[in-house]
C-alpha cells in the first residue's frame, strides 16, 4: 500500500512517499515485465466489453413461421339433436340435468359441426387413459404432420418443443409422447405445461419466447390443446355440466424462430406479451377450479362470477399493454377521463380508449357465447371485429388453448390479414389469468389458406341468434 504525507518546509514543500514491500515487488515486476501491463489492460478492457455487451445487446426477434391446425374427423361430429339423445341416454334418470344442458346449447353459439373424442361418444362415457392417449396422438400429430407439411421443417432441426394441456398430464409426459414419435434430438429442450387453463397458448408463446431472445438461430414448435375423454362430467351440479356444452376437441401446432434468414418467409413478427395473473384474490382464483362435487365426481366447475373476474382481469392487462400500441391521441384522452374523475370525484367510468385506431384485428379467446360479449363491449368492438371469435365458437366450439390460433386463421382464410396489420390475441384462463400478445403482420396472406377452414370458409360469417331452437 501507499501512504502519503507531505510537510510544509520553510523551503519548497517535499512529499515523503512510503512504499510497501508489496508494491515495491509489483512496481518492480512491472517495469521489469511490461507485458503484464498489457494483459492486466486488454484483460479490464475485455471484461468491461463483455459487460456491456450482455447489459445492451439487442434483444433477437421472435418470428411465426406458420402454423397448422387440427381438424377433427366427421366421425366424431357432435350435432346438437346427437348430443341431447346421448345425454338422455347418459342421464336416464336425471331429465333436469338434460334439460339444463339442452338450455345451455340452445345459447352457446355452438354449430352443428363441433367435434368430441371417441370416449365422449361412448354410453356412458369411458374416461380410460388409453382412450386419453389416443385423443391426443390424434390431435397433435395431426397437427404436427400439417406443420411439417407446410413448412418443410424436419424433426430433428426442432431444437425446442413446448407442450400444453391443461388437464391430461400422463407420464411419459405429453412433450415426450411428441419427442419419441418424431425422434427428435438427444439435445432438445422440452416443456410440458399443465393446468395452464384456455390461456396456456400464450403462456407457451411467452416461455418459447424467453428461449429464442436468448439462443442464437433457433427455433421452438409449440403445441396448443385440450385432452376432454378423462373429464366428462357425469354428476348433477349444473357449475360442472356446463364445460360438457362448451369444451370441444381441438389442436394447434406452430413454429417460431429467431434466425434472421427466416425474416423474410415469415407470417408474423412478434412485437409484445403481456401476463396478468389476479390469482391472490379469492373470488378469482375460484372462479374457475378442477374439484369433485358431493358424490365425489371429478369435473371443471365454472364460478358465476367467471365474466366479471374475466373484465378485472382484462382491464389490468389493458392497463400495460396500451400505452405502448395506443395512439397520443387515445392516451390524452384517457389521462384527461382520470384527471377530471379525481379532481371532481366523479363515479362515472373511466374513458375506454378505441383499440381499433391500435390494432387491425382481434382474437379473443371463444371461452363461450357471454365472454365474447362481455368483451365486445368493453372494449368497444364492432361485429366485424369480434366474427372471427363467434364464428370460431360456432364451427369448432371452445377449444381451449388452441382457440386463438382457429380465430387467427378464420381472419387469414378471408383475405382480411395485409402486411404491417396488426393483431391483437386475447388469452382467458383458470387461476385466473388474462394474457395477451401483439403481432405484426410481415407480409400479405394470400389467398386460398389451406387449413381447418378450407371447405366451410365460404359459409361464414353466418347469423346466429341469440337462442337456437332445438
Amino acid at each position: 500500500m501507499i501512504s502519503l504525507s507531505v510537510k510544509a518546509l520553510h523551503s519548497e514543500p517535499q512529499a515523503i512517499i512510503h512504499v510497501s514491500n508489496s508494491t515495491h515487488d509489483l512496481l518492480t515486476s512491472s517495469l521489469r515485465f511490461p507485458s503484464l501491463n498489457i494483459f492486466f489492460l486488454i484483460t479490464i478492457s475485455a471484461l468491461t466489453y463483455y459487460y456491456f455487451l450482455l447489459m445492451f445487446r439487442p434483444r433477437r426477434s421472435v418470428y411465426l413461421i406458420d402454423y397448422a391446425l387440427c381438424k377433427p374427423p366427421r366421425c366424431l361430429r357432435v350435432p346438437t339433436g346427437g348430443f341431447l339423445e346421448h345425454s338422455r341416454l347418459s342421464f336416464p334418470t336425471d331429465p333436469q340435468s338434460v334439460h339444463f344442458q339442452m338450455k345451455m346449447l340452445q345459447r352457446s353459439g355452438l354449430g352443428e359441426e363441433t367435434s368430441m373424442p371417441h370416449a365422449s361418444h361412448l354410453i356412458p362415457p369411458d374416461p380410460a387413459t388409453a382412450l386419453a392417449r389416443e385423443e391426443a396422438e390424434l390431435v397433435i400429430f395431426s397437427a404436427i404432420d400439417s406443420l411439417l407439411i407446410k413448412t418443410g421443417l424436419k424433426p430433428q432441426d426442432i431444437d425446442v418443443l413446448v407442450v400444453n394441456s391443461g388437464l391430461f398430464y400422463p407420464a411419459p409426459s405429453l412433450a415426450s409422447l411428441v419427442v419419441n414419435k418424431y425422434k427428435l434430438g438427444r439435445d432438445i429442450k422440452s416443456f410440458n405445461l399443465s393446468g395452464m387453463g384456455c390461456s396456456a397458448g400464450l403462456i407457451s408463446l411467452d416461455l418459447a419466447k424467453g428461449i429464442l431472445e436468448c439462443y442464437t438461430d433457433i427455433n421452438a414448435v409449440m403445441i396448443n390443446t385440450e385432452i376432454l375423454t378423462p373429464f366428462s362430467y357425469m354428476g348433477k351440479d349444473r357449475a360442472m355440466l356446463l364445460p360438457n356444452c362448451l369444451f370441444r376437441m381441438g389442436c394447434a401446432a406452430v413454429l417460431l424462430s429467431n434466425r434472421p434468414a427466416d425474416r423474410h418467409r415469415a407470417k408474423y413478427k412478434l412485437l409484445r406479451v403481456v401476463r396478468t395473473h389476479t390469482g391472490a384474490d379469492d373470488k378469482s382464483f375460484k372462479c374457475l377450479s378442477q374439484e369433485e362435487d358431493s358424490e365425489g365426481l371429478l369435473g371443471s366447475k365454472l364460478g358465476i362470477d367467471l365474466v366479471a373476474v374475466a373484465g378485472e382481469a382484462l382491464k389490468l392487462n389493458i392497463a400495460e399493454i396500451g400505452p405502448t400500441f395506443l395512439p397520443a391521441s387515445e392516451k390524452f384522452l384517457f389521462a384527461i377521463s382520470l384527471i377530471k374523475r379525481k379532481l371532481c370525484n366523479s363515479k362515472s367510468k373511466a374513458y375506454v380508449p378505441d383499440f381499433k385506431k391500435a390494432f387491425e384485428h382481434f382474437c379473443i379467446h371463444a371461452g363461450g357465447r357471454a365472454v365474447i360479449d362481455e368483451l365486445q363491449k368493453s372494449l368497444r368492438l364492432t361485429d366485424e371485429q369480434v366474427e372471427a371469435s363467434r364464428m370460431t365458437l360456432h364451427r369448432f366450439g371452445n377449444t381451449s388453448s388452441s382457440s386463438l390460433w382457429y380465430e387467427l386463421s378464420y381472419i387469414e382464410s378471408k383475405g382480411r390479414m395485409k402486411k404491417g396489420d396488426r393483431v391483437w390475441q386475447i388469452g382467458l384462463g383458470s387461476g385466473f389469468k388474462c394474457n395477451s400478445a401483439v403481432w405484426k403482420c410481415n407480409r400479405t396472406i394470400k389467398l386460398p389458406v389451406e387449413g381447418a377452414w378450407a371447405d366451410c370458409i365460404h359459409k361464414y360469417p353466418l347469423y346466429i341468434p341469440h337462442i337456437i331452437k332445438l
